[in-house]
């Protein structure tokens, strides 16, 4: 059905149209036009009362709006503004769902702010999830570029405010095992295995913070960089993770710790959280035998990385033990390797991966390759020096291959397959290359579990890359770096918000089984619109998608509705 208009030529030479309501017919195979209802000269027809027929209409096909009559005839709204609420509205609904307002609120206290600090906390939270920003542009954003639900406004010094709470509410980590114990609840979350890592964050600044007292150090210092980054100021996070990602706990320590020396105090921090019996996984660099029995502690256990390639007794022994390994997947196999008896037995679980191993392999061969290229090219170097006769060039030549010879042998990847005679020449070692064939898509783990089969003990550490992947996210996704932070309390209270935003990000992609990115982007095209008429002012929203209605419905969070406000002029 539609309106179409007809003209007809009058006896004096105009033109007149005239408007109809028509629908097609098939006659015959024929699609004809069929003329239902003439509405008059398109010059004296009634347009307005065409609007509200139109609008009526709209309102009976979508049952929207109860049959109430919005403010102002149709046609006459102005558009006030258009914002972005549908990312918001999920991250508010699962900010409530998880408890983490409550959670806030009662560690909080029953202190009065003249803002709703939970609201602003919550808007810091969202943005560094939708649209990652400093603070100063974040408190714009919330103010204006988007629809937070009970935030009428905020400025920067409410951000700052906020964020000084949060971490005199969080000085012994209370708001992080609040919320954490409200989504466990909730979720029904196993804490059975603990997967920790650290990485490194870095500052814009050309000098560190000034040397401090032994009980207050420095915090942004320089240290080993894992952001490759050893020329700025930095400070280590720790995050231990669930074996589904989800985020447990966040630390912050200097730039210069060490990972040998926090593994103390992340064991003791957990003590109080009563979690139950805990597995901690741990990468190679925090598996000394000091911080392995200090996770013992309290009937603790551990799943811990060794490092193949440091010679230890424990090591020669566990890979050179005979057995057959046992096929997990088509990708890794396992043995398990027991040492000793008795309180001195040591457990290990050699893994090996068949893909990995043809990879390494492969890569090796090209490595020696160039390798040998690269020597066979310093040989003719030298034959060329030594058929000078002129002193001075012959210096010259034999400086350069010298030159070459030392960059060759220093070379991070190439040197390792090196060996020097007693002469001074390199040349290709090949019981190295034998040695390291024999590690081809090999890596031990060692734990103190008796009771956890091979298998588990395999998939446990694989499991690790959990943490590594909240990293990643920490610092692709929500933007944790750079930071510009000055103060240490302030630059914590970042770290925390970061926390809790890739908190709802994980529970968001675990329900929805899709990534966050593409949750984004679909939610991010529904917008709450506000129209001004002359009886007064409406807001709503625009007609949700197919989409969006499967990501709220897979959450369990209604939508938002269609009409959120209607004043009267």
């Amino acid at each position: 059905m539609y309106l179409r208009t007809t003209q007809q030529r009058r006896k004096d030479g105009s033109v007149v149209r005239y408007v109809q309501l028509a629908h097609n017919r098939r006659v015959n195979g024929v699609t004809r036009a069929e003329v239902l209802l003439k509405l008059g000269r398109e010059d004296q027809i009634d347009v307005d009362g065409l609007r509200r027929l139109a609008a009526s209409i709209t309102r009976f096909t979508d049952g929207d709006g109860g049959g109430q009559l919005l403010p102002g005839e149709p046609g006459e709204f102005e558009v006030l503004s258009s914002r972005p609420i549908g990312g918001v509205w999920l991250l508010d609904g699962l900010w409530k769902k998880l408890g983490i307002d409550q959670a806030l609120l009662k560690v909080l206290g029953s202190r009065r702010f003249s803002t709703d600090v939970e609201r602003v906390l919550f808007a810091l939270v969202a943005n560094r999830a939708l649209a990652p920003a400093s603070k100063l542009a974040a408190a714009e954003w919330a103010s204006q570029d988007v629809a937070i639900p009970g935030l009428c406004g905020m400025d920067e010094d409410h951000a700052y405010r906020a964020m000084d709470l949060l971490v005199d509410a969080d000085s012994e980590a209370k708001v992080q095992e609040a919320v954490f114990f409200a989504c466990a609840d909730l979720l029904n979350l196993e804490v059975d295995l603990l997967f920790f890592d650290t990485t490194s964050t870095y500052f814009e600044r050309d000098v560190p913070d000034e040397a401090g007292s032994e009980d207050q150090p420095a915090f942004r210092v320089y240290g080993h960089s894992k952001d490759h980054r050893p020329d700025l100021p930095q400070i280590v996070i720790g995050l231990a993770v669930t074996r589904e990602g989800i985020p447990v706990r966040v630390w912050c320590w200097p730039g210069n710790t060490a990972d040998m020396s926090v593994i103390s105090e992340v064991k003791d921090d957990l003590r109080g959280w009563r979690l139950g019996r805990v597995i901690t996984v741990v990468d190679r660099g925090f598996s000394s035998d000091e911080n392995l029995t200090y996770l013992t502690r309290a009937g603790g256990h551990w799943i811990a990385g060794e490092r193949m390639r440091d010679g230890t007794k424990d090591v020669a022994q566990a890979l050179s033990r005979p057995g057959r390994y046992q096929t997990v997947k088509d990708n890794l196999q396992v043995k398990d390797i027991r040492i000793g008896d008795g309180d001195s037995a040591k457990r290990f679980v050699l893994c090996h991966n068949p893909a990995e191993a043809k990879r390494q392999q492969q890569v090796r061969e090209s490595t020696i390759t160039r390798l040998q290229a690269e020597l066979d090219r310093i040989d003719t170097q030298r034959q060329k020096a030594d058929a000078v006769k002129s002193p001075a060039a012959k210096a010259k030549q034999t400086a350069a291959h010298t030159k070459a010879e030392c960059a060759l042998r220093d070379h991070p990847t190439l040197g390792r397959y090196l060996r020097q005679t007693a002469s001074g020449r390199l040349k290709i070692d090949r019981s190295k290359i034998t040695a390291e064939a024999k590690l081809d898509g090999k890596y031990l783990l060692s734990t103190s579990d008796p009771d956890l089969c091979a298998e588990d003990v395999a998939l446990g550490y694989k499991n690790l890359l959990e943490a590594e992947r909240g990293f990643r996210d920490l610092k692709g996704i929500l933007e944790l770096r750079p930071v510009f932070h000055r103060l240490e309390h302030r630059i914590r209270a970042h770290i925390l918000i970061c926390w809790l935003a890739l908190l709802l990000v994980r529970v968001a992609e675990r329900q929805t089984g899709q990534t966050w990115r593409r949750t984004c982007l679909e939610l991010g095209r529904l917008h709450q619109v506000t129209l001004k008429g002359p009886a007064g002012t409406v807001t709503q929203t625009t007609l949700i998608t197919d989409q969006q209605a499967a990501i709220y419905n897979a959450t369990s969070i209604k939508p938002p509705p269609r009409i959120t406000a209607l004043t009267a002029a």
